[in-house]
C-alpha cells in the first residue's frame, strides 16, 4: 500500500481516515490493557517515506520496459473507473490485500470508502483479471492548480500479488494523471513496508522526505 499526506490543513481523505481509525482502535485496546508492543510504538508515531516522480520521466521506452516484466495474463487486465456500485468491491480488496502487508492494519467499511469516493478530487480505478476484480488504486489531485497527482492507495488481492498487476494498475494511474495534465506524481509508503517501497522504487519514484503521523495530528478535525 501507498498513501499520502502533503498538507495537514487539507482534508487527508484516504490516509487520514485509515490512520485516525487505527489510532482510535489502539487507544480503545490500551484502555482495556490489551495493547501490544507494536501498537505502543505506533502511538509514538508512524513514519511514512514521501516519494515523487516527474511526469516527463514516464517515457514510452520506460513503459515498454515495465510491460516486459508483467505476466501476459495480468497485462491483459481490464481497467475501469469505479462507480458507487463498486464501493463494496474496493472494501473487500482493501481488507484482503492489507493482511499481507507489513503495515499497521485496521479494516475499512463501506461508510469510510463512500466518503472518500464522494470527494470530487478523488478517483478510483479497478483492475479485473480472469473476470475477478483484483486490484484498485485511489487517485487524488493536489496543489493550487491540481498539478500534483497523488496515488493515495493501491491494493492487490494476495493471489495476484508479485505477478505484475500492481504495475499494470500503476501504469493506468499515471496515464490517467498525464491525460489530466499533472506535472508530478506523489505517494507515501510506510517505512517498514519494504515490499511496497521496493515496488514504488521500481517505478522510478524518488524519496523527497519523511512524514511522521501522530495521534494529535488528527484530534482537532472531527469532520474528516
Amino acid at each position: 500500500m501507498c498513501g499520502r499526506k502533503i498538507d495537514i490543513k487539507k482534508p487527508l481523505k484516504f490516509k487520514k481516515r485509515i490512520i485516525r481509525t487505527l489510532f482510535l482502535n489502539i487507544e480503545k485496546e490500551k484502555e482495556k490493557g490489551e495493547i501490544s508492543d507494536l501498537q505502543e510504538k505506533v502511538l509514538d508515531g508512524m513514519a511514512y517515506i514521501q516519494m515523487k516522480l516527474p511526469v516527463e520521466r514516464i517515457t514510452k521506452d520506460f513503459e515498454r520496459d515495465l510491460e516486459t516484466k508483467i505476466e501476459k495474463s495480468i497485462f491483459q487486465a481490464k481497467i475501469r473507473e469505479a462507480t458507487e456500485s463498486d464501493i463494496q468491491v474496493i472494501v473487500d480488496i482493501y481488507n484482503k490485500s492489507w493482511l499481507t502487508s507489513n503495515t499497521p492494519f485496521r479494516p475499512l467499511d463501506k461508510t469510510t470508502i463512500k466518503k472518500i469516493f464522494n470527494d470530487p478530487d478523488t478517483k478510483f480505478l479497478i483492475a479485473k483479471v480472469y473476470g475477478i476484480d483484483s486490484a484498485f488504486v485511489i487517485l487524488d489531485f493536489e496543489g493550487e492548480n491540481k498539478e500534483y497527482g497523488v496515488i493515495a492507495g493501491l491494493g492487490v488481492l494476495p493471489r495476484f500479488q508479485r505477478k505484475g498487476l500492481g504495475t499494470v494498475i500503476g501504469l493506468a494511474a499515471w496515464n490517467y494523471f498525464k491525460d489530466k495534465g499533472v506535472k508530478e506524481l506523489r505517494c507515501e509508503v510506510y517505512k517498514d513496508n519494504q515490499t511496497s517501497y521496493k515496488f514504488i522504487k521500481g517505478l522510478q519514484f524518488k524519496e523527497f522526505g519523511t512524514k511522521i503521523y501522530r495521534k494529535e495530528d488528527f484530534e482537532l478535525d472531527g469532520n474528516n
